[in-house]
């Protein structure tokens, strides 16, 4: 299995979860017009750490990728798969919120 493929897993998976979230919020256009900016400086935010980190470890020795499941395309050192982890994270998190927050407890 490559790391593309195992990255589109996550990212479906995420996707999915998130979008069940969304449908089942009573509020969701309230949670997306709130969300929408703060959810996309927190990805760029740690997309800039992944990539530094990454390279760092992955100079360092910590972490090394075997060519033959990669797709070849990197940033510097780290693959573009490498990326997908933090976005699902990015998803999920929020989505796990919006699922498992309690609803009508206003006094």
């Amino acid at each position: 299995m490559t790391y593309a493929l195992l990255s589109l897993i996550f990212l479906a998976v995420a996707v999915a979860v998130l979008a069940i979230a969304l449908i089942l919020a009573p509020d969701r256009a309230e949670v997306v017009r709130r969300w929408w900016a703060p959810a996309v400086l927190t990805a760029l935010v740690v997309l800039v750490l992944t990539a530094v980190f990454d390279n760092l470890m992955i100079v360092a020795g910590f972490m090394t990728y075997a060519d033959a499941h990669i797709t070849g395309a990197k940033l510097v050192l780290v693959p573009l798969e490498d990326f997908s982890y933090p976005l699902a994270a990015l998803l999920l998190l929020p989505a796990l919120w919006l699922l498992t927050r309690r609803r009508g407890t206003r006094s």
